[in-house]
């Protein structure tokens, strides 16, 4: 059947019927008729093998969706989307008091009236802050003299944006970032009203307060600043494919229309952005994929002028660079698995003349890099925990920060000075807040500016205790765990337990200090972190073994946990539960289908579950560029791998966990659409009668609602879900 074909084929067609021996509610609960999505076969065929597809017909393009009038397969969708929501709103019903509970509790220790730490560039204090009551941030500015603190600043606040204000009228809206002219007087943002991460960059006159009549639209959400105060660069999206792929020049006050194009990226597996050096000496223009990047750079005050490559892209060679002095730093992977930094004159920047300043090391991964005039920080990682090393440049100093907890995240924050001798970095554990501080590279000496205050009389963090377990598992792996718990909780067996992983990208889920995680461990959860294969927690190889053709690596490393929370009393497959995201999503997928009778409930947010078919579609935002993630499925071997895994081709009549999905309509990362159609095919295979419910935030995409508070509705629904089928209800 061909694509056209599919689509008269839905035309005519029942969305869905009443099913009466599926998804029965548990016992304390009216029993509600689960709805089941009609099915048009449509048969897929690459590389010889034919995949039948009943449920493809529930992908909408961008314009059906947009749309005023639905057409009739719009209408089809949109009445299963609003049954399934009916759906878990009458399952959920005798929860609603437990989640209303749930939300006030999370809320309630918000601190309302709250404002970020200031930090000082170009002369002002910079700073957001909240107001109770209202959603979003307003972003401010002082002037700031001399003084080395803020509170010594005697300067009148300025409001440089109140996006509640700015909110108003819209179900959805976001700020992307905010970029100050050098002489202080301009500022360029983007504004996301439909959360597919499209961005219409604005421009305000903050000595006037006027927003200037210049708009351009479809942008990753800023501009980058030239020295002249009226040139800008940006960065366009391709409208269907979300890739980043022109970067063009624009003047203040001349029409949109006539910007000039300045890069394009024709290769559709990188994307490419632009910024400027923290030293406001030059542009860069980089371009990216998984495996090669590539920098251009320009003087900042020659905005007209020729960019020059620092080193053209070379397949699996990764850089990434920042400016000092005569040098630029370059943090590589060049005969460096783990990376390592080097650095080489502005003048002759290709690598045959990088020298090294900081040598590989098979143990210690190289994240990142600050300069400073006097020093430089480097962000490592070594045995899974993140270290802060300070290095002075004249060779008398070179120190690792110290940090108390068995299992924490500690990493540079905004240090835009660079003349100073003060870092400031950020600190968490599963117990403690989250804290930022000052610490004097000279003199050693920390100042806390900040710890996130917890609004609970209750609350103390010697409440609760940290673990870091490392779980051997079936290849003989040690896989490092982060666990939270309540004092006081005994293993034996019967305790709830939440189990969390992503394990993709590289990206490392490090312990964290959550006080909305407190409504389960106050309710006898223990909460662990699963740092599996496919993140990057303990070095290069760490991301390597987890992707690819190594991919099931990530799947049984935390079915592999979980069993040994079990073996070790923590709790049991009556009571222990998963949760992961996006990739994450993936995960919880792959894990039902391989070790369904591990868990008694699994929560799958915005999953990324139809893997085969999205990977073999190039129109679909984040394909191309993924290739080296999970490989290219019109490559033979990596077809079969990946369809050996992906969550909705290896659905099959089993029994599986009580599972919650959950989606969001403008999701430009995850469509809707593969959470839709495995919640339909699970509903059509799984046996027995666990619950299978599905949420989707019709206002939503990939991050959820937007605004400070109202995103915890799903987080309530969440845990009500996994503590009703404890027996919790309060």
């Amino acid at each position: 059947m061909t694509r056209s074909t599919l689509i008269l084929a839905l035309f005519g067609a029942a969305t869905f019927a009443a099913c009466s021996n599926q998804d029965q509610d548990m016992s304390k609960t009216a029993k509600t008729q689960a709805p089941v999505a009609k099915k048009v076969p449509l048969e897929l065929t690459e590389h010889g093998d034919t995949r039948v597809d009943d449920y493809f017909w529930m992908r909408l393009s961008d314009e059906q969706k947009s749309a005023e009038t639905p057409d009739a397969q719009t209408q089809d969708v949109l009445d299963f989307l609003a049954a399934e929501n009916d759906y878990i709103g009458e399952t959920m019903n005798h929860t609603e008091a437990l989640q209303q509970t749930l939300f006030d509790e999370i809320v309630g220790r918000i601190k309302k009236d709250d404002r970020s730490v200031p930090v000082k560039d170009r002369g002002f204090w910079y700073y957001s802050r909240y107001e109770e009551g209202k959603e979003y941030a307003i972003n401010c500015r002082k002037p700031a003299g001399s003084e080395t603190k803020y509170e010594e600043c005697t300067g009148e606040e300025q409001v440089m944006m109140d996006q509640n204000v700015m909110a108003e009228g819209h179900d959805y809206f976001a700020m992307g970032g905010m970029g100050i002219s050098d002489n202080n007087n301009l500022m360029a943002f983007g504004v996301d009203t439909v959360s597919r991460r499209q961005y219409t960059v604005r421009f305000k006159d903050l000595t006037t307060g006027e927003l200037l009549e210049d708009e351009i639209p479809l942008t990753t959400g800023g501009a980058t600043w030239a020295a002249d105060n009226k040139t800008v660069f940006y960065t366009l999206k391709d409208p269907q494919t979300l890739r980043s792929y022109r970067i063009y020049r624009h003047v203040l006050g001349t029409p949109v229309a006539e910007d000039v194009l300045i890069y394009e990226e024709t290769d559709e597996t990188f994307s490419c952005g632009v910024y400027r050096s923290k030293s406001d000496a030059y542009l860069i223009i980089y371009t990216s994929q998984t495996l090669s990047q590539e920098y251009r750079v320009l003087p900042a005050d020659e905005p007209m002028g020729e960019w020059k490559v620092v080193q053209p892209r070379e397949r699996d060679l990764e850089y990434g660079i920042s400016h000092y002095g005569d040098h630029f730093y370059i943090v590589t992977n060049m005969d460096a698995k783990n990376f390592r930094l080097m650095k080489t004159p502005v003048g002759a920047t290709t690598k045959d003349n990088w020298e090294e300043v900081i040598p590989h090391r098979d143990d210690v991964l190289l994240e990142g890099i600050d300069i400073f005039k006097d020093y430089l920080v480097v962000d490592e990682r070594k045995e899974g925990l993140n270290q802060i090393r300070i290095m002075s440049w004249d060779g008398s100093k070179d120190e690792y920060l110290e940090f108390n907890d068995p299992a924490y995240t500690a990493g540079t924050r905004s240090n835009p000075g660079f003349d100073t001798e003060i870092l400031r970095f950020g600190y968490s554990s599963m117990t403690t807040p989250s804290s930022t501080y000052d610490q004097n590279m000279r003199t050693g000496e920390r100042t806390l500016l900040k710890q996130q205050e917890v609004v609970d009389p209750n609350f103390s963090p010697d409440n609760y205790t940290s673990e870091r377990l490392m779980v051997e598992v079936r290849d003989g792996v040690k896989v490092p765990v982060s666990m939270v718990y309540r004092k006081g909780t005994e293993r034996n067996g019967e305790n709830p337990f939440l189990l969390y992983a992503y394990g993709s990208y590289g990206s490392s889920m490090d312990p964290y200090f959550s006080s909305v995680r407190l409504s389960l461990l106050d309710r006898g959860f223990v909460y662990a972190i699963a740092h599996i294969r496919g993140g990057q927690e303990m070095g290069r190889h760490w991301y390597e073994d987890g992707k690819l053709l190594k991919k099931q690596n990530t799947f049984n490393d935390f079915e592999d946990v979980g069993k040994a929370m079990v073996a070790m009393g923590y709790t049991s497959p009556d009571h222990l539960y998963a949760m992961g995201g996006s990739a994450g999503g993936l995960l919880m997928g792959a894990v039902m289908n391989q070790a369904p009778d591990l868990f008694n409930g699994v929560v799958a947010a915005v999953p990324f579950v139809d893997v085969v078919s999205t990977m073999l579609d190039e129109t679909i935002p984040l394909t191309t560029f993924e290739f080296d993630e999970w490989g290219n499925p019109k490559n033979e071997e990596y077809y079969h791998y990946m369809k050996s895994y992906s969550p909705y081709d290896q659905v099959k009549a089993q029994d599986y966990p009580n599972t919650l999905v959950t989606t969001g309509y403008w999701d430009s990362q995850v469509q809707y659409w593969e959470p839709a159609k495995w919640v339909a095919k699970l509903r059509e295979y799984k046996t027995g009668d666990n619950m299978l419910l599905f949420h989707t935030n019709m206002d939503a995409g990939h991050g959820g609602q937007s605004g400070r508070f109202r995103r915890y509705k799903e987080v309530a629904l969440e845990y009500a879900f996994m503590l009703d089928l404890e027996g919790i209800d309060s």
